[in-house]
């Protein structure tokens, strides 16, 4: 009788693999972009500004908190703190240089070889909320 080893031990292997897998595919979240309610800050209208209204609003940055907790945290990282998927968005330059730089990617995403590193959500998300976005993050700021 020829002996063969049981088939039991890689069978649990490959479960227990396949759990961690799927458990880190479930893990990173949604990927569904979430809608932002910003009917409680002033609408800006069509045409995209280039300096952010909402610097110092309250209200802006309570939205722009949440919507970033929502849409951007899972690969920028909670607080603004990257975990090392995408850039710490807690560096952006203030001002008017941080905006432009703020609006161009989150509006148009980026690609790099073919890859797409980031999304656009110009059309996803409405400028009122990118710019609630934004003012959150100039809240956490760091050099």
């Amino acid at each position: 009788m020829t002996y063969l080893p049981s088939l039991r031990p890689l069978r649990h292997a490959a479960v227990i693999l396949a759990l961690g897998v799927s458990g880190s595919v479930l893990a990173h979240g949604d990927v569904t972009p979430q809608a932002v309610d910003t009917s409680t800050v002033k609408q800006l209208g069509a045409d995209w500004l280039p300096e952010n209204p909402y610097r110092g609003d309250k209200e802006a940055i309570r939205i722009g908190d949440s919507a970033y907790n929502q849409n951007c945290a899972r690969c920028h990282g909670l607080g603004g703190i990257s975990g090392g998927i995408a850039p710490d968005l807690r560096m952006l330059p203030e001002g008017a240089e941080g905006d432009e730089i703020f609006m161009q990617r989150i509006r148009h995403g980026a690609t790099r070889n073919g890859k797409v590193y980031m999304p656009p959500f110009e059309g996803i998300l409405q400028q009122e909320a990118m710019w609630s976005i934004r003012a959150w993050l100039e809240t956490v700021h760091e050099e």
